[in-house]
């Protein structure tokens, strides 16, 4: 998309998210989300929205003021919360809290917050659990500073309107701010949202007009770190800003409750333990342990370890391969792979799900 419009990817995947957001598109995935337009695409697509600093997009519902939480009178949200795309989330505990209620007084308090772990820990879940008004921008290399504070772009009509970022959006909206993956970002395009998060609580957007836009009550600003991946680089000038940082692993007890297969689950600790002794580069996580879920109730038990074994790093494939065999008493397992040609009569058979080499051609 972002080559057909020309515009950056950052821009581009800001504003598929936005209709995520607002039921107008849908989003599988998380690492690498995939958009797919749904019934309500078609009428977002009529006009261009382009919002004012300080005012929501007309489709957007308008933000409510939260009220702040003590410790007399907060909430203990313990039981799963539903997150704005549907899925379930599950509070963990932080600080002797439900981390979703120790995450909103930390807003309340105006006390930024890094959280740090390896991907599919449940970072992003987390977030979105705890600030139902968040905005996210996911970093990459690529990311620019008109990712964050808006550019100018082509009207209908002709000629060029700027169009604010997140960035803008989040501060004049006093709403909540997710920098994912923030320790991909180039230093030099963070170093335009510090202002935003010191004692000034004010931006100048130079590319338009030198306007200064300021925080609302209510602005506030987390991130994420996967440490170990590549090209992420947690600097001092970015550590600095977040005053709570807080690591997040995954939940085996909850894996084990959602009844993930619990020899599956023993085999993530048993990896994840080699990883913390650096003998190993990778582990699944929860995200793939509920993966692994999916794919076994579809293709059955023998693919789904196939799955779990191919999508690991090549130069830890074999290792994990070795801990999956021991498990579950098999002999051997390689990565899910087609097989060879099903004759014709076959492959109009339904297929098997017990196979993980098995393919069939239409």
């Amino acid at each position: 998309m972002a080559r057909q419009l020309g515009h950056s990817h950052g821009a581009v995947r800001n504003a598929a998210h936005t209709l995520v957001t607002r039921g107008e598109a849908d989003q599988s995935g998380s690492g690498q989300p995939s958009f797919r337009a749904n019934a309500k695409t078609a009428a977002a697509a009529q006009s261009a929205v382009i919002s004012p600093p300080g005012t929501h997009a007309p489709r957007a519902q308008p933000t409510t003021a939260r009220p702040a939480t003590t410790a007399a009178t907060a909430p203990k949200q313990t039981g799963p919360i539903r997150r704005a795309g549907g899925q379930l989330y599950h509070p963990r505990e932080l600080a002797d809290l439900p981390d979703v209620e120790a995450l909103n007084r930390l807003r309340d308090a105006d006390v930024p917050v890094l959280l740090y772990g390896p991907p599919g820990t449940g970072k992003t879940s987390l977030v979105e659990a705890a600030f139902p008004d968040l905005l996210t921008v996911a970093g990459d290399g690529d990311t620019t500073v008109g990712d964050l504070i808006g550019e100018w772009t082509q009207a209908d009509g002709g000629g060029y309107v700027f169009q604010y970022g997140p960035l803008v959006t989040a501060m004049t909206e006093g709403r909540a701010l997710l920098l994912d993956d923030a320790t991909l970002i180039s230093p030099k395009v963070l170093a335009a949202l510090y202002p935003a998060m010191d004692g000034r609580r004010q931006i100048q957007v130079k590319a338009h007009k030198g306007e200064t836009i300021k925080a609302e009550p209510g602005f506030y600003v987390v991130a994420g770190h996967n440490p170990g991946v590549h090209g992420a680089i947690l600097t001092e000038a970015l550590s600095s800003r977040f005053s709570v940082q807080i690591q997040i692993g995954t939940d085996y007890d909850l894996a084990k409750a959602l009844r993930i297969d619990a020899r599956v689950v023993r085999v993530a600790q048993h990896l994840a333990r080699q990883v913390e002794l650096g003998e190993l580069g990778w582990a699944p996580q929860l995200r793939e342990l509920l993966s692994y879920q999916k794919t076994e109730a579809v293709l059955g038990t023998k693919a789904a370890l196939a799955n779990l074994v191919g999508i690991a790093p090549a130069e830890d494939r074999d290792a994990v391969a070795d801990a999956v065999i021991k498990a579950v008493g098999i002999k051997k397992i390689a990565p899910l792979t087609l097989g060879k040609q099903l004759p014709a009569s076959a492959a109009r058979q339904p297929p098997s799900t017990g196979s993980a080499h098995r393919g069939h051609s239409r």
